[in-house]
């Protein structure tokens, strides 16, 4: 009998009474920390002033934040949340006894994604520093927050897998006892390998000449969202309508940014 890992871990990574600090939460500040540290690294080696970068944080913030919260209440539950708007812009929720703070349950990769690139450009129009390579410098830190984001979903036990015989199925015991598949640490896993094949990509190939071609920015999105065609096979569904569809709503929103990376791509190799 295959000897599952049994997975139920506190979602409070910190109690100080007054304050509860959610492991959900300290994977999201890790990864804005490390996408903030790469990609002033990145400013300082392309010789783009410090005070340039400084406001790029609030505006990627912002924009992912934002993009991603409604990303999840349009895209995977828009008849409740267009009936309930005050629940899609703050972390509440009302219940018969009255209001509760939530925090917000619930944020969508790809609308994280329209987000910061909404924020990105805001941010080019008034700073002045090229589109491409704001979002090329982004781009290759993108997969790093994008790893430890689903780390977060893996402690909260939610983005869960199909149950399943492997030996290193997960048995998400706040959910069911049923071996499955940690789906979110595959996710995690591909996205920390793609991060260093980022980093070895600018590395090799004089990684300056390709930033502000397009070229990172599409390898991103192109890799990021093709991965994550492939392991939605292996997650369940997290909407009752996706039952039964031969492409769930996260692969199906995949797809334009697989043809949108594939072309930035194509374009930015021609432009180095």
């Amino acid at each position: 009998m295959p000897l599952f890992i049994h997975w139920n871990p506190d979602i409070v990574a910190l109690d100080l009474g007054f304050l509860a600090i959610r492991w959900y939460s300290l994977c999201w500040v890790l990864a804005l920390g490390g996408g903030y540290l790469v990609v002033q690294r990145l400013y300082r080696h392309q010789g783009i002033p410090d005070e340039k970068f400084d406001p790029l944080f609030i505006y990627c913030f912002i924009g992912i934040i934002a993009g991603a919260r409604l990303g999840h209440c349009l895209f995977y539950e828009p008849g409740y949340f267009l009936s309930h708007p005050i629940e899609m812009l703050l972390p509440i929720r009302q219940a018969v006894d009255g209001w509760h703070f939530t925090g917000y349950e619930g944020l969508a990769s790809h609308g994280g994604t329209l987000g910061l690139i909404i924020a990105l450009w805001l941010y080019n129009r008034k700073y002045q520093v090229g589109l491409w390579t704001i979002l090329d410098n982004i781009a290759i830190a993108t997969p790093i927050a994008a790893c430890f984001i689903r780390l977060g979903n893996l402690m909260n036990s939610e983005i869960i897998g199909r149950p399943t015989d492997v030996p290193w199925a997960f048995v998400f015991e706040r959910v069911d006892m049923l071996p499955r598949h940690p789906g979110q640490l595959y996710e995690a896993i591909v996205y920390l390998v793609l991060f260093f094949v980022g980093l070895a990509i600018y590395a090799r190939w004089n990684g300056r000449k390709l930033v502000g071609t397009g070229w990172y920015f599409g390898w991103c999105i192109f890799a990021i969202f093709t991965s994550r065609i492939f392991i939605e096979y292996t997650k369940e569904v997290q909407e009752a309508f996706e039952e039964g569809m031969l492409f769930n709503m996260g692969q199906l929103l995949s797809v334009p940014f697989v043809l949108l990376g594939a072309y930035c791509m194509y374009k930015g190799w021609q432009k180095r």
